[in-house]
């Protein structure tokens, strides 16, 4: 399978404050960890910037220029207690969304079977008129929207395995008929959505995990609830929202994945997208906070896209 490897060293401009957990280091974790031998056989893209077009699918005009007009000369402008803006965040931002609508080209084209987008600021929290958790635009969103506007691919399936809930991105789902939402998350954490029985115009797939939740419990959730509803779905493409903060040695949650997991939960999504959307899958980063750990977990999910 020919995966694209897409990102920018502006996703690096996107500066944090002193100790902030979203910070540059995530990334130069992940795509240092994809300089291994093993993985030279990724085309390496340079992401594009998102034009203002993309971005107004899913975000209102508002958002854009109260992003656009806070950007501070230095040091940091807070838009929430988590969230930030330093000079290059805007900049960053177009870049992470620009990765995912130009792999969303790509594959839809045939020139790569799939693609892992490294970028940040991550997205999934973003909702059209706000940004927060993080998040400035929502990345896998704008994705989806982009897929079905622009190559008509009327089926598309969103999956986010971020110990948090993608409230920004269900917004959308919940909006939007023929688009799958489908969240393991752990429950109660922020933002405290993701309710089991949520509903909207597209298909919502929550499966909250308690505290402690191990592979057992997300596998059997993935089998159970995620899977199944894919299959009735038979998606166009297959947009994964790549957060690897489940992780057991992750700092800001407590669920107890392990690095196989991503493999094994990446393989699982990529059945289903060679038999319902030849095999078109585009994955972009979410969260994952602990840096010892955080390289490996990348590394098992693209090695998973990589696998014949």
């Amino acid at each position: 399978m020919t995966t694209a490897l897409i990102t920018h060293s502006d996703c690096l401009d996107h500066i944090s404050p002193l100790g902030h957990p979203e910070c540059v280091e995530r990334l130069e974790r992940v795509t240092s960890a994809l300089e291994d031998e093993k993985f030279d056989g990724l085309i390496r893209l340079n992401a594009p910037l998102a034009t203002s077009g993309q971005i107004k699918l899913v975000h209102d005009e508002d958002l854009l220029q109260k992003i656009n007009n806070n950007l501070p000369e230095k040091n940091n402008a807070m838009i929430d207690g988590d969230t930030y803006l330093s000079n290059g965040s805007e900049r960053a931002a177009l870049r992470a969304a620009g990765a995912v609508c130009h792999a969303i080209d790509l594959v839809i084209k045939g020139d790569i079977g799939n693609a892992f987008c490294a970028v940040r600021p991550p997205g999934h929290h973003a909702e059209p008129d706000q940004s927060m958790g993080f998040c400035l635009f929502n990345s896998a969103a704008i994705g989806a929207l982009y897929a079905r506007n622009n190559h008509f691919m009327h089926r598309v399936a969103i999956i986010d395995f971020d110990v948090h809930h993608g409230n920004g991105t269900q917004t959308v789902a919940e909006r939007t008929k023929g688009l799958l939402y489908g969240s393991t998350h752990q429950s109660p954490l922020y933002p405290g959505t993701g309710h089991l029985h949520d509903q909207g115009k597209g298909v919502i797939v929550n499966v909250p995990l308690a505290a402690g939740s191990g592979s057992n419990a997300f596998r059997r959730a993935f089998e159970s609830r995620i899977l199944p509803e894919l299959e009735d779905f038979k998606p166009d493409l297959v947009i994964i929202s790549a957060g690897f903060d489940a992780h057991a040695l992750d700092p800001l949650a407590d669920l107890n994945l392990e690095t196989e997991d991503y493999y094994w939960s990446t393989k699982q999504l990529m059945n289903i997208a060679k038999k319902y959307a030849k095999g078109r899958v585009v994955s972009t980063l979410e969260g994952g906070y602990n840096l010892g750990i955080l390289g490996e977990c990348a590394k098992a999910h693209v090695s998973a896209l990589m696998d014949e």
